[in-house]
């Protein structure tokens, strides 16, 4: 079970200033733990603690920095079944996906290690024209300088750790704000990392309420914001950034065509479709909303994929055999029925579940969704997926373009020329051919266009964003 408190970290130091923050276990609605939550004050303090460490962590090697990250991978598996069974009950994420999750949160602080000992220059060949011979030019790479981070309550250890990690491993000090509604992962991660010898000032972990941590945003103290989390939200905080650089991990309706030469295969794709669609009950900004079937196979796939639908077991996230939990809040569920009833209203049709209990909201396939509905044109970040068919493969990817988000697409298909057509035309950050487009591997290049962001993670891909570009010329003789 769940610590009756947690500490917030501030400058590496455990400091319990209150148990002010309430951490409800997601399935029972019960009080589980609390939190320390930090004030204005305390985030005043942290931002310049990690000032003060700006020149401590550039001067802290990457040998360093490797053996820190090393070290809570070795600490990460010591205490996963903990971190998993935190992560089941504050943000009622099935076991086994919760199981996932920390095997995940392991493999990207992996990644991060491999990388502290790589970030490498560049010479340039300056010699373009007579002025310059005798020249040299030679770029390293330096830390950008405090950093802010916020993440978000759906993966509250793996999309901390796309920040974290590649952050110790740039040699940034950091001040992250973990999600209010699920902070106990980030806090056990803070206790790991104040066991390293990171300089003080390093991080600070500090779970705080949106309307109180303004400073995450507007400080002009901090070179970059990293946000990951809701686009109105996000585009928000970019207009009050001021000049310092932001990524920004948003939401999508991602979609998923299903290609008509998908015959003797209907059995994996349809297993992907509703894992895509249902895993951690739809709440994942690369969740498969939108499905585009090929005429030549759609009544085939519709039966199969509502039996798997009705299959899938909902109930209590700490049950080995639960599949779809609660939502993170039965607020969140009511829109999401509003959305579905408002869809029903409109001429859609609920072909397997549309059950809402509370937080609980079955796993549930529509077709006939008109395009202007919300269900159609916002995330639904929910258990809620929608049929459709086509007989053109151009059509089918002008209808994923027709979206104001961009995040990842999925294509099944045999054929090459689909694939690269589909890579070629579709307006999102990634193209997965043969999976859903929730797949993600913490290694890879991952973030959206149009409104499901701007800039990409993916450990090596951070760290780029967590440092700058610092040029050396050198006239050889003078």
């Amino acid at each position: 079970m769940l610590n009756k408190t947690y500490p917030y970290y501030l400058a590496n130091v455990a400091v319990a200033a209150n148990t002010d923050l309430e951490v409800t276990d997601k399935f029972s609605g019960e009080v589980a733990t609390r939190v320390a939550m930090a004030d204005a004050a305390a985030i005043d303090k942290a931002i310049g603690y990690a000032v003060e460490a700006m020149p401590a962590m550039r001067a802290f090697p990457p040998f360093k920095r490797q053996a820190v990250l090393e070290h809570c991978v070795k600490r990460f598996r010591e205490r996963y079944d903990e971190l998993a069974l935190a992560l089941c009950i504050e943000a009622g994420k099935p076991i086994n996906d919760s199981r996932g999750e920390v095997t995940r949160l392991i493999d990207t602080f992996k990644v991060a290690a491999e990388e502290s000992v790589r970030i490498d220059g560049e010479i340039i060949n300056l010699e373009i024209s007579p002025r310059a011979k005798g020249y040299h030019g030679y770029i390293k790479r330096v830390p950008i300088g405090p950093c802010s981070f916020i993440s978000p309550f759906n993966f509250p250890l793996n999309l901390t750790a796309h920040k974290v990690a590649p952050g110790i491993a740039a040699g940034v000090p950091f001040v992250l704000k973990p999600a209010s509604r699920t902070p106990v992962g980030a806090l056990i991660m803070g206790e790991i990392l104040a066991e390293t010898d990171l300089p003080k000032g390093a991080f600070s972990i500090l779970p705080a309420h949106r309307d109180g941590a303004d400073l995450f945003t507007t400080d002009e103290r901090f070179k970059l914001l990293s946000f990951t989390g809701s686009p109105a939200v996000g585009w928000e905080l970019k207009k009050k950034a001021g000049k310092k650089k932001v990524v920004l991990e948003l939401g999508g309706n991602a979609a998923a065509i299903v290609d008509g030469d998908q015959g003797e295969k209907l059995d994996y794709v349809v297993d992907r479709l509703a894992f895509g669609a249902f895993y951690q009950s739809g709440q994942s900004c690369i969740g498969v909303q939108r499905i585009l079937v090929h005429t030549k196979i759609y009544d085939a796939l519709r039966e199969k994929l509502i039996a798997k639908t009705r299959s899938l077991v909902m109930g209590d996230p700490k049950d080995e055999k639960t599949f779809v939990g609660p939502m993170i809040s039965e607020s969140e569920s009511k829109r999401l029925a509003g959305w579905m009833n408002s869809a029903v209203q409109a001429g859609a049709k609920i072909v397997a579940g549309g059950k809402v209990d509370g937080a609980m909201f079955e796993a549930t396939l529509l077709e006939g969704v008109k395009r202007d509905t919300d269900l159609y044109r916002k995330e639904a970040f929910g258990p809620v997926a929608i049929l459709e068919r086509f007989d053109d493969f151009d059509a089918a990817l002008a209808t994923v373009n027709d979206s104001d988000f961009g995040l990842q697409a999925g294509v099944f298909t045999d054929s090459l020329a689909h694939a690269h057509r589909a890579w070629d035309v579709l307006d999102v950050g990634g193209v997965v051919i043969n999976d859903v487009p929730s797949f993600r591997v913490d290694n890879m290049p991952y973030g959206g266009v149009k409104d499901s962001g701007l800039g990409r993670e993916g450990v090596r891909y951070a760290i780029e964003d967590m440092t700058e570009m610092r040029l050396m010329v050198m006239r050889e003789t003078w």
